[in-house]
């Protein structure tokens, strides 16, 4: 992911939600390699740790599986830059749905006053 000028926050460093949005999805995208065809996923928990800041150049996140439970999955990322610093560690847990099950959970939601 390149580090762009319109990406960088106040102290002129990239904003740690953008480095944190490109972990999740490398880690979602390990993920899929391990579901079944009846089965998504959706974040249910997400741990960053900012190991360093950055304001150029380009980024790559690495994810690997660390289990696949059940009903949940833990995965784990590291983001670096070109020179292989490490930038930002962050490890997720996922809810594996089950096929049906998304239609389900829309069914049930309900707005902020109550209404489905």
């Amino acid at each position: 992911m390149p580090v762009r000028p319109e990406y960088l926050q106040g102290a002129k460093a990239m904003q740690g939600g953008l480095i944190v949005a490109l972990a999740d999805e490398a880690i979602a995208h390990a993920m899929m390699t391990q579901l079944n065809p009846n089965e998504g996923l959706t974040t249910i928990e997400l741990k960053s740790s900012f190991l360093s800041g950055v304001s150029g150049g380009e980024l790559t996140a690495e994810a690997t599986v660390f289990k696949k439970g059940q009903s949940l999955m833990i995965g784990d990322c590291i983001v670096t830059n070109g020179k292989g610093k490490n930038i930002c560690r962050v490890s997720a847990t996922f809810m594996l749905l089950k096929n049906g099950q998304k239609e389900k959970n829309d069914e049930t939601q309900h707005d902020i006053n109550g209404n489905p």
